[in-house]
């Protein structure tokens, strides 16, 4: 026979010995008003930052297949894409560019091309929304044969850091040329910063400001922006490794060195990439510098998101919204993520696609 299992009945709820709880924290709980006017932290749309993928020859917005809801776009739709950006509160993006095989080598020289797709669409940019903050990715694997953010040494073996530095220079001064208001090297070559930072100067654009990818460590959750980019076709690889320069996940000591280094450099902003599985990084680094810090939420952690809420696992909205509260609790004064215009729709009241 099943034991009889006791019921909970109105005198056991309303029986309780005596006890003092003069401390109850969810008095500051109780209501909807109360809780949001205690809120610690907030998204604002000035705090998003969109990247966005560029490709020549689209006659339409052209999916990418591992990142729902994100498009390559051609120069044309992409100013349109940006003014409805700008319509939502956000106040910059940043570009990258999917190249086709016939302009990759493996010195990436369609890097230092004036007319190539990144100048023309920063050109055109700035002529059509001269108040948008435009970001200029500084790194060659876009545009390399075998998709590496540099140039390889004579071996092949690995990505000789000097010679690197000698076209990423020669790259941030052509994309400043065109207008960017921020160039963001991304390739973590040793002393690029302040390499580009001196070319910069003395050429004409000590305006223009440094966004460094600073922590940017050898992480997992790169694959779907290779794909979007063409990078990892280019490798003609599984996986391709970049150990040699990026940051090992498992170094926290490291990625403060490199951040303060990059300060030290002349960057204007630090950046940690990728965001959520990093947040210990931002928090170390708020507390060693006080210059602004970015933290891009990559394509990894947006796919992943997206998947598990499309099986039905979470929310969308409330894990996205979570997930970015926490990277701006971690310290991040802004955020580069593939949901900026969908949240930035969500804060004024309404819904937009992303592209």
């Amino acid at each position: 026979m099943a034991p009889k299992i006791p019921k909970i009945t109105e005198e056991v709820l309303s029986h309780s010995p005596h006890r003092e709880i003069p401390v109850r924290m969810r008095r500051l709980r109780r209501s909807s008003g109360i809780r949001s006017m205690l809120q610690e932290t907030h998204i604002r749309p000035e705090q998003l930052i969109a990247p966005l993928f560029i490709k020549d020859g689209l006659q339409a917005p052209e999916p990418v297949d591992s990142m729902p809801e994100v498009y390559r776009q051609s120069p044309e739709a992409v100013i349109e894409s940006c003014r409805q950006l700008m319509d939502l509160g956000i106040q910059a993006v940043a570009l990258f560019p999917c190249n086709p095989t016939s302009l990759k080598d493996p010195f990436g020289s369609a890097a230092l091309d004036p007319s190539g797709l990144t100048p023309r669409t920063i050109r055109a940019l700035k002529a059509a929304l001269p108040a948008l903050t435009v970001i200029a990715d500084v790194a060659l694997d876009p545009f390399t044969s075998h998709g590496h953010d540099g140039i390889l040494s004579d071996d092949g073996q690995d990505v000789d850091n000097d010679r690197s530095i000698n076209v990423l220079t020669q790259m941030a001064r052509i994309l400043a040329d065109a207008g960017a208001d921020w160039v963001a090297p991304s390739d973590m070559m040793d002393g690029r910063v302040g390499a580009i930072r001196q070319v910069l100067d003395h050429t004409g654009h000590g305006d223009v400001s440094i966004l460094a990818y600073s922590a940017k460590f050898d992480s997992a959750y790169y694959g779907p922006f290779r794909d979007a980019v063409g990078s990892q076709v280019a490798a003609g690889k599984q996986y391709l490794s970049k150990a040699t320069y990026q940051l090992n996940p498992a170094n926290a000591r490291e990625s403060i060195r490199e951040g303060l280094l990059d300060e030290k450099e002349g960057a204007d902003m630090l950046m940690v990439k990728p965001a959520g599985p990093y947040l210990d990084i931002l928090t170390r680094l708020r507390d060693r510098t006080d210059l602004p810090l970015v933290a891009y939420q990559v394509s990894g952690e947006y796919a992943q998101i997206h998947a598990a809420a499309r099986q039905g696992w979470l929310d969308l909205d409330r894990t996205r919204d979570e997930s970015l509260l926490a990277i701006r609790r971690a310290g991040a004064d802004m955020i580069l993520t593939y949901f900026a215009q969908a949240v930035a729709a969500k804060l004024a009241g309404g819904s937009q696609n992303n592209h």
